[in-house]
């Protein structure tokens, strides 16, 4: 009888939940610090769809001259979207398992718990539609990435394209989730959100169109993990432009009304979104057909493998929740920084903008570098699995060395991007000359994060991000905040980031020993 292997160590098991415990104590705690007041967002909740509805979309085609302005207006608000997502969703999972009767540790807490869930519910629906598309799709193909890389070192063939073919199953289970959901829920609850049915009616059109339509973008999601996971990233990236240039013609043609006025405005950006998703999703699905020998999909008798479906989500759950942290730490950072102006607040969304610019080519490398380590984790080859954490730590530390000159030496040009005025300047640069110290360490924290996931350890992974911009930095800088110096607070990011690195080395030192040095072992052993 074959003894089953569990997928969590379990002398792991107590520090992982006291961990999870402590996080979520520490999280309550700074939210109380920070004063946020979760009716304020409920109450404020009809600006947004103003927002969308009257100040969006522009009222006719621009002129020539205005075009650089409004793309540069459109790239701020998808820079804005983007680290808008998930400030809810890493509570998501405890109101889960709280507002069960059947699996909560305390059942009589769970209509508490079930009360608590149906006020969020006050949230607008686009902002949770939007989180669960970004989260489930990019999570869920963060797992099939690292176990079909490591699937192909190991020469198992059958289970590569088993975990590929999960993964596509996966991608279609998450298509239906959403289609019943835009099919059932969008409607009511709109209108249990606003009177003005004008709001309301464009707000159904355009988020029942992109969940009933949805599919296009899990599958081009999950087809370009698979060709990632392969080593075929000059194929993704024709399968993502493909999809993006296709939006981007077609947006104009819709909104303005060159097809119709029934598909205009609203309507049109979401057709345009959803038609370019899915010519994205048949480029990339063709690719992996064609031009892709390391996998062979085939559906004939396909069944659903709960193993495979498993060890996905061992890696993809943390992805998921490491999404949401960014967006938890960014919210009551700009908390702690409104004591002390709006401008510091906005000093600090320019960093971010700014800071994308460095940290985008490591993330594009980690997109390269994950494969290519599983791959050789599965091939049982140690050495080549140093060489590529080491080569990739190199060029990830030159890049930030490149950022961290800019930045100190070149902060007011790089403030005069977003025409800074004199008061952003004033706070603006010594900002930048005191966060971009934390660049020097990052590099080797996103390599190592990268690489417990390439690895099969990717809770290693969430327990770092959570540390860094939960457990470290919040409390740093709110306790910086009570010198009364706006300066001072910036040094948070340089102390999370010393508390990340040192985790990162720990943990690396933890898996070398356990995973990386017995590969050497085995390897003598076969000799």
């Amino acid at each position: 009888m074959t003894r089953k292997i569990p997928l969590i160590a379990h002398d792991l098991k107590r520090l992982y939940t006291g961990f999870l415990l402590a996080a979520v104590l520490l999280f309550a705690v700074c939210t109380y610090l920070t004063q946020f007041n979760p009716m304020v967002l409920a109450a404020n909740g009809d600006a947004f769809w103003e927002f969308i509805t009257e100040d969006f979309l522009p009222p006719a085609l621009p002129k020539a001259s205005r075009i650089p302005g409004i793309f540069s207006s459109v790239l701020v608000t998808l820079a804005l979207a983007m680290s808008a997502t998930t400030v809810a969703a890493i509570l998501a999972f405890f109101v889960a398992l709280f507002g069960s009767e059947k699996v909560s540790p305390f059942p009589r807490f769970a209509k508490v718990v079930r009360g608590f869930a149906t006020f969020l519910r006050n949230i607008p629906a686009l902002v949770w539609a939007f989180i669960l598309f970004s989260s489930l799709g990019i999570g869920t193909g963060v797992g099939v990435n690292a176990l079909l890389s490591k699937s192909l070192g190991e020469k198992n063939q059958y289970r590569a394209n088993k975990t590929a073919e999960n993964g596509l199953f996966l991608a279609l289970c998450s298509y239906l989730v959403f289609l019943v959901l835009g099919l059932t829920v969008v409607r009511p609850y709109f209108y249990a959100q606003t009177s003005d049915a004008a709001i309301a009616e464009q707000g159904i059109r355009y988020l029942t169109i992109c969940c009933v339509l949805s599919l296009g973008m899990f599958m081009q999601v999950m087809n370009e993990k698979l060709l990632a996971a392969t080593s075929r990233t000059t194929l993704s990236m024709i399968s993502q432009l493909v999809g993006a240039v296709v939006n981007i013609i077609l947006d104009p043609i819709f909104i303005f009304g060159y097809c119709g006025e029934a598909l205009s405005g609203t309507t049109g950006a979401a057709l345009a979104t959803v038609i370019g998703q899915f010519c994205g999703a048949g480029v990339s699905f063709y690719l992996n057909l064609r031009k892709n020998p390391d996998i062979q999909l085939d559906f004939k008798g396909f069944r659903p493998s709960a193993e495979a479906i498993k060890r996905i989500y061992v890696v993809g759950l943390p992805s998921i929740a490491m999404q949401c942290v960014g967006s938890v730490m960014t919210f009551l950072m700009n908390q702690i920084l409104m004591a002390f102006t709006a401008t510091a607040v906005a000093v600090f969304g320019v960093y971010f903008k700014l800071q994308s610019f460095v940290f985008m080519p490591i993330f594009g490398m980690n997109n390269g570098m994950v494969p290519i380590i599983g791959y050789n984790y599965g091939a049982r080859k140690p050495d080549r699995v140093k060489k590529t954490i080491k080569c990739a730590m190199f060029y990830a530390e030159a890049i930030m060395l490149v950022g961290f000159l800019l930045f100190q030496f070149l902060p007011d040009k790089l403030l005069g991007l977003f025409s800074a005025s004199e008061a952003m300047l004033a706070i603006g640069k010594p900002a930048l000359r005191i966060i971009c110290f934390h660049f020097l360490l990052a590099g080797m924290s996103i390599i190592l994060s990268s690489t417990f996931q390439a690895l099969g350890n990717g809770m290693f992974s969430l327990i770092i991000s959570v540390c860094r911009q939960l457990v470290v930095l919040l409390p740093a800088a709110w306790l910086l905040s009570k010198t009364g110096n706006v300066n001072m607070v910036w040094w948070s990011f340089v102390i999370a980031e010393l508390v990340s690195v040192t985790l990162s080395f720990v943990f690396f030192a933890r898996l070398d020993k356990k995973i990386i040095e017995p590969m050497y072992d085995n390897a003598a052993a076969a000799q």
